[in-house]
């Protein structure tokens, strides 16, 4: 008999670990069983066993898995769960790796919950371009949720606290079992006629998925989406989803979330207020105290102290002004006689009459022109002859060069 190959522990568990890999039947199982020795780590991850009347496996749900799950697992819950077989090589163990959860028995709730999400979403009813904003800061809050319970009491609580400008206009309606989505609905629809408040909260406190089912039907959907008054919806707890928070304006993961939202904090409005207020003081009291600073300036100057002193200076000022304005034009005009008087002398001694004031005459033919020469005459022509005082008149006799 030839002598085996000896396998260390980590081969082994190897070697069934691809076995288990290799067989397509376990790579995607269903498994349906009750919870127990459940913990969930710091890291989100979740470590459990499924068990039933004859035996135990071990499980695992990791972190990105988890996350999407939509109620919280608690020992003795029954569950189908989804995922694939395989071996934990460290410890030797074959385990469930989890991949999706579901509470047994409510299988069919989430298959009727995804069709209607799918229908609604293909409409455009989630389309973010449709959702209203919510106004600053409102005078009035609707609230639909049932008259008693943690719900109606955290959100006036909240309100209370945090703005007291607002009033609250309770609209009471049933939050689930028989006739709860028809109430939803009513509730709904008389916000949206009578306007009565400027923002609404649709919301409940938490509860397994057939306490929820009032706010997945599609009836409360379309009339959320129909209002024209902005609507927080805020059902369950955080891990909680519905319809409604899909097709609302804003999804809160809580009652009280949804009136933190839905109203500023009269707190912080205080202190931005006052900030303000500082550093408009600040700026006004610097602009005062620069124009108080100018005012004393202005205050001390002489012109303020005795005007009439400054206002006698000023005339002297222009009566020298004036005097000095006089002696100019004066000297101009002196200037301007003698040059006028220079250029008539020169036109004086120019002139013809002053020729003829010196003895001399100015001789002119029967055409007026001056006679320059005898050559321009001949006997018996014509002649003027003009003195300082007077003129004669001569007939050419006779001509010598």
């Amino acid at each position: 008999m030839p002598e085996r190959q000896a396998l260390s522990v980590t081969q082994i568990n190897l070697y069934i670990k691809e076995k288990l890999s290799g067989d397509d039947r376990l790579a995607d199982v269903l498994i349906k069983g009750e919870l127990s020795n459940f913990k969930a780590h710091s890291s989100g991850h979740m470590y459990m066993s499924l068990k039933d009347e004859g035996s135990v496996i071990r499980a695992v749900m990791f972190r990105g898995n988890a996350v999407r799950l939509g109620f919280t697992p608690q020992n003795g819950m029954k569950v189908i769960a989804r995922g694939r077989i395989s071996v934990y090589e460290r410890d030797g163990q074959y385990q469930l790796y989890i991949t999706d959860m579901q509470q047994e028995g409510i299988g069919d709730l989430y298959v009727a919950f995804e069709k209607l999400k799918t229908k609604l979403s293909a409409e455009g009813l989630f389309d973010p371009a449709h959702k209203q904003k919510l106004p600053k800061y409102p005078k009035k809050i609707g609230v639909i949720t049932a008259p008693t319970g943690a719900a109606i009491r955290d959100i006036i609580n909240v309100l209370s606290r945090r703005f007291t400008y607002s009033d609250i206009v309770l609209y009471p309606v049933l939050v689930q079992g028989e006739n709860s989505a028809q109430s939803i609905v009513k509730a709904i629809n008389y916000f949206d006629k009578f306007k009565i408040a400027d923002v609404i909260i649709l919301g409940r406190g938490g509860g397994s998925i057939e306490d929820l089912w009032s706010f997945n039907e599609e009836a409360v959907a379309r009339a959320i989406y129909a209002c024209s008054v902005p609507i927080i919806s805020a059902v369950g707890h955080e891990i909680d989803f519905t319809i409604s928070d899909f097709v609302s304006d804003l999804r809160a993961p809580t009652p009280s979330a949804a009136a933190e939202l839905a109203v500023p904090s009269q707190m912080e409005l205080k202190e931005k207020f006052n900030n303000v207020y500082s550093r408009l003081y600040s700026q006004a009291k610097r602009i005062i105290d620069s124009d108080r600073l100018k005012l004393k300036y202005n205050a001390e100057r002489p012109v303020m102290i005795n005007p009439k002193l400054t206002i006698d200076e000023n005339r002297m000022y222009i009566d020298r002004l004036y005097q000095d304005l006089c002696n100019i034009s004066n000297t101009v005009s002196e200037r301007k006689k003698q040059a006028f008087q220079i250029a008539v002398s020169k036109l004086n001694s120019l002139s013809p009459l002053a020729t003829l004031g010196r003895g001399y005459s100015i001789t002119k033919d029967a055409n007026d022109k001056v006679i320059r020469s005898s050559a321009q005459l001949s006997v018996g022509d014509r002649i003027d002859v003009f003195f300082e005082k007077g003129k004669i008149t001569s007939t050419v006799d006779d001509i010598s060069e």
